[in-house]
């Protein structure tokens, strides 16, 4: 792995957020390098917070006794996070290991994949990795936004129909992320704030929805969904 990843090349773009590079370290064995320049910028400015708050922990150590250092020392290590960027010198001193950053820089955004197909190119053993990658967040996705829970069928048809409709959901939840280019969580948290108010008075009874934003008015769009009428009904109260 350290050979794959020290191999110099240029990337090919697969996709608008993944490139990759293969090398070959043998005759048997392929190694396609997956770089993500989104998940780069979010890995380097989640280590940048890490190594600024160890910073401002272990600032003004030096004077502090040695137990004292000790102490700290141990209540870092509590936690990974932070206690992977602290080094200790040989006096005890407790100092940012800069050479784990470097280190840590170089893999910002990438994952290796191995393969021994001989085959496949490498944009198909990447895009074969993100689907299994897909596959299951689906199924964490039937367990908390379906919210799917057992459910015990008397009747072979019954569990059929279960499975059919837990897939629909799962299929909806996907075509709307694709076409709207957002997730079904921001999608949900938008059109749940779409209401339908009932109103009663002397002169009679009315439906009306809730004025649409326009995040709302835009996603109905995408999705191809007719805008609802202001007023869905009218009733005047008998004379």
């Amino acid at each position: 792995m350290k050979a794959a990843l020290s191999r110099q090349g240029r990337y090919g773009e697969i996709a608008q957020n993944m490139r990759v590079k293969e090398v070959r370290i043998s005759d048997t064995e392929r190694f396609v390098i997956c770089h993500n320049p989104e998940a780069a910028t979010r890995d380097q400015h989640i280590r940048e917070q890490l190594v600024a708050q160890l910073t401002t922990l272990i600032e003004d150590t030096d004077s502090l006794s040695e137990f004292k250092r000790g102490e700290l020392r141990g209540k870092i290590a509590g936690k990974p996070g932070l206690s992977r960027y602290l080094r200790t010198t040989t006096a005890g001193k407790l100092r940012i290991d800069t050479a784990k950053i470097k280190a840590e820089e170089n893999l910002d955004g990438k994952y290796l994949l191995r393969c021994s197909d001989p085959d496949l190119s490498a944009e198909d053993i990447a895009l074969g990795y993100k689907q299994l990658l897909e596959v299951e967040r689906g199924w964490r996705d039937m367990k908390q936004i379906i919210d799917l829970r057992p459910v015990y069928h008397p009747l072979e048809e019954r569990i059929r129909a279960h499975v059919v409709l837990c897939w629909l959901a799962l299929l909806l939840i996907r075509i709307t992320e694709t076409t709207t280019g957002g997730t079904w969580t921001t999608a949900r948290r938008e059109l749940d704030r779409l209401h339908l108010g009932t109103f009663t008075g002397p002169t009679g009874l009315f439906r009306q929805v809730t004025a649409l934003t326009k995040t709302q008015t835009d996603l109905l769009a995408k999705l191809g969904i007719p805008t609802p009428e202001q007023i869905i009904a009218l009733q005047p109260a008998p004379r």
